[in-house]
């Protein structure tokens, strides 16, 4: 199968990791989480590692750890991720797992603008502040975290912010990126929307 490449953006919470897990099973392609890259380039980073050398230097183990969800090391991540050399030793991983045969499915922040601008579909995949700062508080209570919903929200404000104003690849949707916002969407129609988006331009490369 020709190569065909399906790139999902949007910031933290607003569902676009269910969304293409499930939109790479629906099509049988191949799904990487561009997040857990610098998640892991993050956590290296908080036990003493040098970003640009821990991004350099990643390995398949390193997306393994079950540390990679906790709020600290979001915020890490949010932080390497502003770093142009850390970007750039990520790039060229990602490119050629978009372009693998059989299909892939890209998530991140920057795919459909930076590292996949030629993508055969793109979503952007957003939510309100208010409504993906509540989702994080309940994945966050389900573990008996004690962050508080006033934390999650200035902590979801602040990556927003942090992301969106960086000057190496902030966070926007692609100019022909289909935008679908999740807000007031149950999961089941969410997924049933970014199917339908991509349906159509798999049908023209057949």
């Amino acid at each position: 199968m020709t190569p065909f490449t399906i790139a999902i953006d949007g910031p933290a919470a607003a569902g676009k990791g269910t969304i293409s897990k499930a939109v790479a099973a629906h099509f049988g392609f191949a799904h990487l989480d561009t997040g857990l890259l610098y998640r892991a380039v993050g956590a290296r980073m908080l036990t003493g590692t040098e970003p640009v050398q821990a991004a350099q230097t990643l390995t398949a183990a390193d997306l393994q750890s079950d540390q990679l969800r906790t709020p600290e090391v979001a915020q890490a991540a949010s932080k390497v991720a502003v770093i142009p050399e850390v970007r750039a030793a990520l790039i060229e991983f990602q490119r050629a797992f978009a372009r693998r045969a059989g299909g892939a499915v890209l998530d991140g922040r920057d795919i459909g603008t930076v590292i996949c601008p030629d993508a055969e579909a793109k979503l952007f995949v957003t939510a309100s502040a208010q409504v993906r700062a509540e989702r994080r508080f309940l994945e966050l209570q389900a573990k008996d975290d004690t962050t508080t919903r006033a934390q999650v929200l200035a902590d979801v404000i602040e990556r927003d912010a942090r992301d969106s104003e960086r000057a190496t690849a902030p966070l926007k949707p692609a100019a022909d990126a289909v935008i679908i916002d999740t807000s007031d969407l149950s999961i089941e129609a969410a997924i049933q929307a970014a199917i339908a988006a991509v349906t159509p331009r798999m049908e023209l490369r057949t």
